[in-house]
């Protein structure tokens, strides 16, 4: 399980006394990564570690993993799968709590005034990143989208039904749009408190990861109506633990931009030859050809997510890549180990055949 904070939070305002003890309660491994500046920053590098957490965490595991998030951590993973198709193999479910997926129309009064915060600029509702992140599709064939959202949202608006700003709808995904007030009508919580605290959430969250494809409402009863808080939040800690949350979230004090950062050149393809990036120029004419590794002990190599023999000659090792069937899509080779003194590595390199 991967854990991706909002805008403003630390990993450990987001998760630390919330979805961290309830999903070791359940003995479901996590991760987490924290986002450069409390997630204020450039979104589009944000999306570059989900990339590597994700790549990373599928390496290890062996197995497509999971995805929680809040707010824009809810929708930064869709950033990833949209722009690094390698990632979508490796992704099950994408569960986002309050996601602003197709941003928020309080960006008028937020940046209205030519002075915003990054992240904030990307999440207005109008933006250029709002744009980009759902062109093409919104969401991706073999992954299961739950996407759990509450009238009462006073950041991620408008949110009065599934036609409001974190559903879903386009694409070969699996979606599940399901507001709060949709199990408990008279549940009030709001944007911050809907992914933190609210038992709705979880188990909607629950349920989407105990069962193929999204949840579905229905195997949620109506008992849970009846608790205050989910089964990770501690009640005798609650009162210090969220001010503790709020109290540096709201003293945080973002860099202020005056305008929206520019697209990344992968984008839109324009990526000049010398570029990185899933949307660079530069590829490869071999077909197909061996890499030479690094010496690790325990090594396992993937190629777009599908094992790979390494062979062994001597003290050398190496891998055949073959893109033959790549389409000329950017395939990722991900080689982990450890090395003599038992430190775990990982290494990833992309190829694209011309």
């Amino acid at each position: 399980m991967l854990l991706v904070q909002g805008t403003g939070a630390t990993a450990k305002d987001n998760w630390s006394w919330t979805y961290e003890p309830a999903l070791n309660k359940l003995s479901i491994p996590w991760c987490q990564i924290d986002l450069p500046d409390h997630a204020t920053g450039d979104i589009q590098i944000n999306g570059e570690y989900v990339v590597y957490a994700i790549r990373t965490m599928y390496a290890r595991a062996g197995r497509r993993i999971a995805i929680i998030g809040h707010s824009q951590g809810g929708m930064v993973p869709r950033w990833a799968l949209r722009f690094w198709p390698d990632t979508r193999t490796m992704v099950d479910d994408v569960i986002g709590f309050a996601p602003s997926n197709h941003g928020t129309t309080q960006g008028a009064a937020t940046c209205s005034d030519g002075s915003c915060s990054a992240a904030d600029w990307q999440q207005w509702n109008i933006s250029n990143f709002v744009k980009a992140l759902n062109s093409s599709a919104e969401t991706w064939p073999g992954i299961s989208y739950t996407n759990v959202y509450t009238h009462t949202d006073e950041v991620v608006q408008p949110n009065l039904d599934d036609t409001g700003s974190s559903s879903l709808h386009t694409g070969g995904g699996r979606i599940a749009n399901v507001a709060i007030q949709d199990i408990c009508p008279a549940d009030t919580n709001e944007h911050l408190l809907v992914g933190l605290v609210d038992p709705v959430a979880y188990a909607l969250a629950v349920d989407a990861l105990g069962h193929d494809g999204p949840a579905d409402p229905k195997r949620v009863g109506p008992a849970v109506c009846a608790q205050q808080l989910q089964p990770g939040v501690n009640p005798a800690t609650f009162p210090a633990d969220s001010a503790a949350a709020l109290a540096d979230f709201a003293d945080y004090q973002a860099t202020e931009l005056p305008a929206e950062p520019p697209l990344a050149c992968y984008t839109t393809a324009s990526c000049p030859a010398s570029a990185t990036g899933p949307g660079a120029k530069r590829c490869t004419r071999a077909t197909r050809f061996t890499v030479h590794l690094r010496r690790l002990r325990g090594i396992r190599a993937t190629l777009g997510g599908k094992r790979l023999r390494v062979h062994r000659r001597g003290r050398r090792l190496s891998v055949t890549v073959d893109l033959r069937r790549s389409g000329g899509q950017p395939v990722v080779l991900i080689v982990t180990g450890r090395t003599s003194r038992g430190r775990q590595v990982t290494i990833t390199k992309t190829y694209r055949g011309c």
